[in-house]
């Protein structure tokens, strides 16, 4: 079933969309977490799946791909850890197989070869090719995670491009959306003032440029 928020947030860019959290005063930019490759997009709601430090027995690090459906978002918390991995090479050809939007990682990924060659949306803090297993184990599915600094649940919609990825909460997502198509719109004019020749403060001044983010008083 298709979800006409996700289709109208495909149209947008992270930046515009950040520009109007910072409008609404809610936090959405992850910091610190960059595209696998330039060019990628992704755009779904969150599975969010919660690691913590192995325990002894070690318990699993990977059969919740069975639980997420097409067109969600896979997003890890690995406590930012980077000396070990939390997705490779079998959960990126199953997830890409399943129609799967993409995957972010508070952590790293590794076997970024099979992504790199499908497509596959990654989002982390780098690549690494150490195994998870035995060093971290899932502690929760579908409960909320730290992202970047700013707290992820399941449902919110993830926006990825090659600036990064931004979350959109669910209490404010319609709100959200609404702002950013209006930034969206009156950039495209301010663009298209001064390829018609207008100065550039002359059309930033026409559409309200510097008061596009700022929040209401």
């Amino acid at each position: 079933m298709t979800d006409p928020l996700i289709e109208r947030f495909r149209a947008l860019g992270t930046a515009t969309v950040s520009d109007a959290l910072d409008k609404l005063r809610r936090s959405g930019s992850l910091l610190g977490l960059a595209p696998l490759a330039d060019g990628q997009r992704m755009v779904g709601r969150a599975f969010t799946v919660r690691y913590v430090s192995a325990q002894v027995p070690a318990g699993t690090v990977g059969d919740f791909i069975d639980q997420v459906e097409p067109g969600q978002v896979v997003v890890l918390d690995n406590d930012a850890r980077v000396d070990c991995t939390v997705w490779g090479d079998i959960l990126t050809a199953v997830a890409h197989h399943r129609g799967i939007a993409g995957t972010v990682i508070e952590g790293v990924c590794r076997d970024t070869h099979r992504a790199l060659s499908i497509g596959y949306p990654i989002y982390s803090r780098g690549r690494f090719m150490r195994t998870g297993k035995d060093r971290v184990e899932v502690a929760e599915e579908q409960g909320p995670v730290t992202i970047g600094g700013v707290t992820v649940r399941p449902g919110d919609i993830l926006l990825g491009d090659s600036d990064g990825v931004v979350v959109i909460p669910q209490d404010c997502e319609a709100e959200v959306l609404e702002v950013a198509e209006t930034i969206h719109a009156r950039e495209e004019s301010i663009l298209a003032a001064a390829l018609a020749g207008a100065s550039i403060a002359e059309a930033r001044a026409r559409y309200g440029y510097h008061d596009l983010q700022r929040a209401e008083a």
